[in-house]
């Protein structure tokens, strides 16, 4: 009885992802995309368009995160935040990132603190 062979999708081989990026493994811009950015088509997929920047523009009609285009792609993460950068280059896609409450805005007010020590010590 021999072992069973590894299966490798055609999304998992290393030859595809290479051929996919055109050999990059990293872009200028691969920090501008986190797995929650948010990313929109800006554009329809013109004719010629590498079939995954294609459906990329498909898939972000509405806004779409990173992590979900990967999976959709069934391609890793950073090979799709390589393909995102070329979309972003170009001007067809835009990244929204979501927002974060800064730190001032996440503490209570002082004055309320105050008050409820105050009280607390009344007690």
């Amino acid at each position: 009885m021999t072992a069973p062979r590894p299966r490798f999708g055609r999304n998992d081989s290393p030859d595809r992802l290479y051929t996919v990026t055109n050999g990059r493994s990293r872009s200028n811009a691969v920090d501008t995309f986190d797995l929650v950015t948010l990313i929109v088509g800006e554009c329809d997929p013109a004719p010629g368009m590498q079939s995954e920047h294609a459906t990329i523009l498909r898939l972000c009609e509405r806004p779409t995160a990173v992590v979900e285009i990967a999976a959709h792609l069934q391609l890793p993460v950073s090979i799709t935040r390589i393909l995102l950068c070329d979309l972003l280059d170009t001007g067809r896609i835009s990244a929204r990132h979501p927002r974060t409450a800064r730190a001032a805005d996440r503490l209570p007010d002082p004055d309320i603190l105050e008050q409820v020590l105050v009280g607390l010590r009344n007690l």
